[in-house]
């Protein structure tokens, strides 16, 4: 298993309402590891992480997505949660008349019960999640991203700025503890002051068992989550690989010396 990549997409080619979007991606994520996904508007961004937390409009037509060896493809968007894939969305959903901690007790609790009912039948010890365990983990996530206990009283991103509903997703990430985050535009709309504060909050919670793929156009979320692999999307492929000096470049000279690059090798 220790050579097995922890989340591997081979050839991904995928369409929506007939339109071909993603015309090839390959892309491998291993556990500790923080990737960056950059690319123009329209590159297919937002469309992989879609597909790969299991949006039913996206069709995929050919290649793999495997998640320790398994293709995930076939699985639920709620299966692919308790095992595991993590998505924070660009634009969060509103619900009104759901407190924040209500939302979250019931996402934790089907998660952390799924684990635990897999260890069991694995042989090991199935320790279900208590109300009380939920309450005290919670607290100590909020503490952790500094926020506010009254936080989680609120109904979910009803009235939330830009910077509370991205820390509201943070804190997810931080409660269901994914094995791999996709963090899809989590700077969008954000001021340099909440920018900071969810940045920090990404950077409190990554660690050796978790892999980050982050979505984002521009460098500025990168000066705050550092990356060890940078990734360039143009029209539904991965164009360009490296590391930092990528987004050093991207932020000097914009994308056209990419399409440029691009052109020349068709």
């Amino acid at each position: 298993m220790s050579n097995v990549p922890m989340f591997e997409i081979e050839n991904l080619h995928a369409s929506i309402e007939d339109r071909e979007i993603l015309k090839g991606v390959d892309l491998t994520v291993n556990q500790g590891e923080i990737h960056a996904l950059m690319g123009p508007n329209g590159s297919g961004k937002s469309t992989l992480a879609n597909i790969i937390a299991g949006h039913p409009a996206y069709e995929v037509t050919e290649g793999s997505i495997k998640y320790f060896g398994e293709d995930i493809l076939e699985w639920s968007p709620d299966e692919r949660a308790r095992k595991g894939l993590f998505l924070a969305f660009q634009y969060p959903t509103v619900i009104p008349g759901v407190s924040m901690a209500n939302f979250l007790r019931m996402a934790v609790t089907a998660v952390r019960n799924a684990r635990a009912d897999e260890a069991a039948a694995q042989g090991g010890a199935a320790q279900r999640m208590t109300p009380r365990e939920f309450r005290r983990l919670m607290k100590e996530k909020m503490a952790l991203l500094k926020m506010d206990d009254a936080f989680a009283t609120r109904y979910l991103n009803e009235g939330f700025s830009g910077g509370e509903k991205k820390r509201a997703e943070i804190l997810q990430m931080a409660l269901l503890e994914p094995r791999l985050a996709v963090l899809d535009e989590t700077d969008s709309g954000l001021d340099i002051d909440a920018l900071k504060v969810v940045s920090e909050g990404v950077n409190a919670l990554t660690g050796p068992e978790m892999g980050i793929l982050l979505i984002t156009h521009y460098q500025r979320l990168l000066n705050f989550i550092k990356p060890d692999y940078v990734h360039i999307m143009m029209d539904g492929r991965i164009v360009s690989e490296g590391g930092k000096e990528l987004v050093t470049r991207l932020e000097a000279e914009g994308y056209a010396w990419v399409e440029a690059q691009v052109a020349a090798s068709a």
